[in-house]
Order: C-alpha cells, then sequence, then structure tokens
C-alpha cells in the first residue's frame, strides 16, 4: 500500500511517499519511494505542501494513488505541529481514506538499529524538551516536557533526537534527529497493513500555547 507521511513537530518539515508491504502478522516492509526534509521552524506552511508536490514527482505517483495518510502527532510546538495535523487530515478527507497518527518521538525511537534502552528528546522551546524512554524499542515512559537539568539519564543507555540537546546528558548518541516518513510508517505498520479503524486524530502539544487570546491572558 502507498502511504503519504508527514511530520512537522521538529524545525525539520518533513513528507514522504511510502510504500509498505507484508501483512499484520509481521513487521512489513518499508520502502521510501520519495522524501523532503526542509529545516526551517518558521515556515511549516509555507513549505510542507511543495514538499509534498515533489514527493508525489519524484515517486511518480499522483494523491489519488495513496491509500492512507499518516502524520506525526507530536509532541511539538502548537504552531507547527497543527500545521502537519490540519495538511493529513485535508489529504485524508478529500481522498476519501484513513488518515493515522503516531507519536513523533516513537518515529524517531524506531529509526534507532540499537536494541539498547534509548531516551529520545526533541526541542520544547523555552528551555525544555519533550522526552520519552523506550525498551527494546517500545515506549515505556512518556510523552512529556520537562527542563534538561529535571530530566534524569538513568536508566537510558543512550540517547536521541534534538542535535541541540542531546549532549546535555551523559549518554552515548543515537544519530537520529527527526522522524523520517519510513520511521514514521514503520510505527503504525500494523495498523495500516491490517486495515485498522484509526483513532481520532488527537495532535501531543503537553501544554497551552505560547500566543493565547487577549481575553484568556486577562483571566
Amino acid at each position: 500500500m502507498l502511504v503519504l507521511a508527514i511530520d512537522t513537530s521538529t524545525p525539520a518539515v518533513t513528507a514522504g511517499v511510502v510504500h509498505v508491504s507484508g501483512d499484520s502478522a509481521s513487521a512489513g516492509t518499508v520502502d521510501t519511494l520519495a522524501v523532503r526534509v526542509t529545516v526551517n521552524p518558521r515556515a511549516h506552511a509555507e513549505v510542507l505542501t511543495p514538499n509534498i508536490l515533489e514527493c508525489f514527482t519524484e515517486s511518480g505517483h499522483v494523491a489519488p494513488d495513496l491509500d492512507a495518510v499518516l502524520v506525526g502527532a507530536g509532541p511539538g510546538p502548537f504552531t507547527g505541529l497543527r500545521v502537519g495535523m490540519a495538511t493529513a487530515a485535508a489529504f485524508a478527507d478529500a481522498l476519501g481514506i484513513p488518515v493515522y497518527g503516531v507519536c513523533s518521538l516513537d518515529a524517531i525511537a524506531a529509526q534507532v538499529e540499537s536494541d539498547r534502552n534509548l531516551l529520545v528528546v526533541t526541542d520544547a522551546r523555552r528551555r525544555e524538551v519533550y522526552w520519552a524512554r523506550y525498551t527494546a524499542g517500545r515506549r515505556v515512559e512518556g510523552p512529556s516536557v520537562v527542563k534538561p537539568r529535571e530530566l534524569e539519564s538513568w536508566p537510558s543507555e543512550a540517547v536521541a533526537g534534538s542535535a541541540s540537546h542531546v549532549d546535555l546528558f551523559d549518554l552515548p548518541v543515537e544519530p537520529i534527529e527527526t522522524p523520517s516518513p519510513a520511521g514514521l510508517v514503520s510505527v503504525a505498520a500494523d495498523a495500516l497493513l491490517g486495515g485498522a479503524t484509526p483513532d481520532p486524530l488527537v495532535p501531543l502539544y503537553l501544554r497551552r500555547p505560547d500566543a493565547v487570546e487577549l481575553a484568556d491572558r486577562q483571566k
């Protein structure tokens, strides 16, 4: 099946066309046909759709060929994250196909080949990080948001994620910084191949947006 994968939970605006095959009893085979990544934390809305269209062109497919849409649901900053979620929902609705949301930190963890206990961190701004822990590839703690000094390295044995933050932890660094289309799809491969009904899209903001209505500020 053909999947459009999107993530805007980090400064990297990511889109890809991915083919996944197999069955829900196995991990499935995930092949990336095209991918575009633009690192710009202030231009998610401007570059995401052009990136998607470039992926269609490179892969030799058009939107009606898609069987599903997959989107990183965060955690991530409010403005960027909602661009990806809204775009994914719009494509799926227009094409009449399912849209699946996955934790973006899970997608980073899925790209790490080591089986060591893993800590994944991404930039939450405000001098904080989003984080989750993984054992044997499964999330066992998080996602949550915290100041780096308040997050213990133990019991993790390696760290992956934001290049600006991984060195704040006394752990070996796995060189995976952002979710890839293949990483996103691999997290949801069983659901995709099994034809599972997706849950409603729920963005993992984990806190209120920086920008609020004036009436809210005065409460």
